[in-house]
């Protein structure tokens, strides 16, 4: 499934096949709420998604995947969901009245007031670079907790630091409620990696180095070229693509 504004769907998106579905905003979002450039709001919504499992894989467009993916790097043996946190911190609760920080960042923070509220203030380390399980009944159940929180994101046009963050909060929700388990350390710094992509090609040389060598199970290649991007950074970061992923995908241009 792909979800998308209506005006842009990719060119390449071959959707004559069986297996293949674009679903646009306005099939499960209320249509006040729209048109919408948040992806807060948008993942908020996924659960609704109309023809969906009731277990799926949210993957965002810089993820990749580098080594085979099973279900049991998802689901833990007594069915909880399974999740990857790192040592890195979030946004306190504090920094939601700051006003220097970006929206990303004081919507953390605002998600860590209202878990504070709950469970009490604690430390909660970062879940963005791992892609997200969902189980609708299970956000069903946690969007009933906060309902006027997740309807505020929904109407909200772009990011605000009022918003809530689902893929933070939804994960650590399910932790506190035992309803998730967190996955070993050693494993979560074994298969989650996180790469920026510079203008600065000696980063990008043995960040992908590194990349090459690790081969974790995902990764988040973050463009970090801006306006201006070095074009010996782009052709470096385009082999190392090639190199991994040979066989053109059934999505993609020839």
């Amino acid at each position: 499934i792909l979800v998308t504004a209506r005006p842009q769907i990719p060119h390449w998106l071959d959707t004559s096949r069986d297996d293949v579905r674009i679903v646009h905003h306005d099939e499960f979002f209320d249509p006040g709420d729209l048109p919408t450039f948040n992806s807060f709001a948008i993942v908020g919504n996924l659960y609704k998604l109309p023809g969906v499992s009731r277990r799926f894989l949210y993957l965002e467009d810089d993820r990749l995947l580098m080594r085979d993916v099973v279900p049991s790097d998802f689901i833990a043996p007594d069915g909880r969901i399974r999740i990857w946190v790192k040592l890195q911190a979030t946004n306190a609760a504090a920094d939601r009245d700051d006003a220097s920080r970006s929206p990303w960042e004081g919507a953390l923070a605002w998600s860590n007031h209202l878990l504070d509220e709950r469970y009490g203030r604690q430390r909660r380390g970062s879940v963005k670079q791992s892609p997200l399980f969902f189980d609708r009944a299970l956000f069903a159940e946690f969007a009933s907790q906060w309902p006027e929180e997740l309807r505020r994101t929904s109407a909200s046009r772009f990011r605000d630091r009022c918003n809530l963050v689902p893929e933070h909060i939804f994960p650590h929700w399910l932790l506190h409620e035992g309803k998730g388990v967190k996955v070993p350390l050693w494993q979560v710094y074994r298969d989650v990696s996180y790469l920026g992509c510079e203008n600065f090609t000696p980063v990008d040389f043995f960040g992908l180095l590194n990349l090459r060598l690790r081969r974790p199970k995902w990764c988040a290649l973050n463009d970090n070229f801006g306006e201006r991007p070095n074009p010996r950074a782009v052709r470096m970061i385009q082999r190392f693509l090639e190199r991994i992923y040979p066989r053109a995908s059934r999505f993609e241009r020839r």
